[in-house]
């Protein structure tokens, strides 16, 4: 209902153009707020866009549902989708009506994401036949469709015959999604099975065989704007840490007080650098440093968010009962939820690999012997 109301308003899909340089220009009309693109959504400024998703973090409005498909996949048609695709799905999403997930990583292809082994065939109509399964998708229990990685072309290995699948999740006894229970008791990741799920050929990206391409573009999307509303967020979280360590008297402790001082100081060092590459020309390494940051970062933070408690950290919010066994406060989630930051998304070690090979031209990794499923690991893709 929320994101219908945000739809409503136009507050979806700030600045969706399919000029990319549209809204970094700083003669923009200050007045473009007020317009609407053909999509449905705001034709913002880049900086409008800063504006609007900062003071949406700070008043702490409710978390957004259709993340994925706003920031995510959208860009992603305007980079390389046809204006027909466009149409179909923009409006969609831009009016809080249609949920997205991804269908990236795999059982034995996570950070190694060239090694998928999800197939798509192609029938005589031009139907794609989907058989496979995807793991860690984010709210695939609730979206309506998922953008697949599958291998299109029979024989093809690693970044080759993949395809950018757009695929209806609506298939009873095609697709089945088992949601994975986490630390934090909630399962908003999930597995995915597809057995002989249907795409159809106009909702193929880029174009048959182009879909690592399409792929590794998306994974640049994940930074600018959205990385800036990702530490309101952080910003948030450090200080409801300090109030529990002036609460419980942690603030004391010298080494203590100093942790906390070089988080905040390492926020506001990621802030700028977040600011620095805004707008400015592609960096190959800018998408894996800014992982790297704020990955360790808050991981670094749920941690002291428990040892600001001391022994307390052990004790949950309520007395535990048959009926409620497994309750956690928002700090105790902190906790257990970050000890992820550092694998989903491109593990640290996936992350260095890129900034060695494609940024300082290092040589590539010695590649690992074939594992029972005859991949290998130690190439870069982009764990989901």
């Amino acid at each position: 209902a929320w994101e219908r109301k945000l739809g409503e308003g136009g507050w979806i899909g700030l600045g969706w153009s399919a000029d990319a340089n549209a809204n970094a220009n700083p003669n923009a009309d200050p007045t473009s707020y007020k317009k609407r693109s053909p999509y449905g959504n705001r034709t913002t400024t880049l900086t409008q866009q800063v504006v609007w998703a900062e003071e949406y973090a700070r008043v702490q409005a409710p978390g957004r549902y259709g993340h994925i498909g706003e920031n995510l996949l959208a860009p992603t048609l305007l980079a390389y989708g046809s204006e027909e695709q466009r149409r179909e799905f923009l409006p969609a999403i831009a009016s809080g009506e249609q949920m997205w997930c991804q269908g990236y990583s795999e059982p034995g292809a996570g950070s190694d994401l060239a090694g998928l082994r999800t197939t798509a065939v192609r029938d005589a109509d031009g139907t794609y036949r989907i058989t496979g399964q995807k793991i860690w998708t984010s709210l695939a229990h609730d979206a309506d469709w998922c953008f697949v990685l599958a291998r299109t072309e029979a024989g093809t290995a690693r970044h080759k015959g993949i395809s950018f699948l757009l695929v209806p999740m609506d298939q009873p006894g095609r697709i089945e999604v088992r949601p994975i229970q986490q630390l934090t008791g909630t399962s908003e990741f999930n597995e995915v099975f597809f057995d002989g799920a249907v795409a159809r050929a106009e909702h193929v990206v880029g174009g048959e065989g182009n879909g690592w391409q399409v792929a590794m573009g998306l994974l640049a999307f994940e930074r600018g704007v959205s990385t800036l509303v990702q530490q309101i967020g952080f910003a948030e979280e450090l200080g409801r840490v300090l109030r529990e360590a002036a609460r419980s008297g942690a603030v004391t402790d010298p080494v203590l007080r100093d942790r906390l001082v070089r988080q905040w100081a390492e926020l506001r060092t990621m802030r700028w650098n977040a600011l620095r590459t805004l707008g400015g020309t592609p960096d190959p390494g800018a998408p894996s440093v800014a992982k790297l940051l704020w990955g360790g970062w808050h991981q670094r933070l749920g941690e002291l968010a428990m040892q600001v408690r001391g022994t307390l950290a052990t004790l949950g919010p309520y007395d535990w009962s048959e009926s409620n066994p497994y309750e956690l406060d928002a700090l105790q989630r902190l906790f257990l939820f970050t000890r992820a930051d550092t694998v989903y998304g491109g593990s640290d070690e996936i992350q260095r690999g890129i900034i060695a090979e494609r940024v300082l031209g290092l040589p590539k990794e010695p590649k690992a012997p074939a594992g029972p499923g005859g991949s290998t690991q130690g190439t870069q893709g982009g764990d989901r």
